[in-house]
């Protein structure tokens, strides 16, 4: 899974703060750049795999804080933190050893065979880093290191996997944002950085 040395500096800022309120993070985007919306997209869960409203409040309070004090952007940008969702993306090896059983969507880096995206069922990574998915034509090796995208497939299986309606609930926000009712609460959207409040 490749990142940008500006999501990976992100990501070393932000993740000891998160996983000492007991978070991990999941993924770290930045969208929009350049348009004026910039928008960095913070995806956390707690090591249970849940992340409700309140989490995800509390974990936008503190990378927000942590962004002013480091000063990374030289832009106003907008923050959202969000659950991974049901069909979430897999980003750490561990998520393919956690979701084996269930149906994923793997694309990497160069063709195999001259195909560059699969689609089939988990069945783990080996202690080579090596993702082995069962497509229609049969196992596939994937190398984690190969990896650009993966993401579980919403299916009656997956859906089932989650245990009740509180659950449900925790994970089933939009991609990239909370859910609508709660996102005041959520405190997602950053208008500006530390350097434009400066500024005025």
């Amino acid at each position: 899974m490749r990142a940008t040395p500006l999501l990976k500096k992100i990501e070393r800022i932000i993740s000891p703060a998160a996983e000492g309120m007991g978070y991990e993070i999941v993924r770290v985007l930045m969208v929009g750049v350049g348009s004026g919306k910039s928008t960095l997209q913070i995806m956390a869960e707690k090591p249970d795999g849940t992340m409700d409203v309140e989490d995800c409040a509390r974990l936008s309070q503190a990378v927000s804080a942590l962004m002013d004090v480091e000063d990374v952007f030289g832009e106003a940008y907008y923050l959202e933190v969000s659950s991974p969702g049901i069909d979430r993306p897999l980003t750490r090896q561990k998520d393919f050893d956690r979701w084996k059983g269930f149906e994923a969507r793997v694309e990497i880096d160069e063709a195999i065979d001259s195909q560059k995206k699969f689609k089939g069922l988990l069945k783990g990574i080996d202690a080579k880093g090596v993702v082995t998915l069962t497509t229609e034509k049969g196992d596939v090796a994937l190398p984690f290191a190969r990896i650009e995208k993966a993401k579980l497939l919403l299916t009656d299986a997956l859906i089932d996997a989650h245990t009740g309606p509180s659950d449900e609930k925790k994970t089933t926000a939009p991609k990239g944002t909370a859910p609508k009712a709660k996102k005041e609460a959520n405190d997602t959207t950053k208008p500006l950085s530390k350097k434009d409040r400066k500024g005025k």
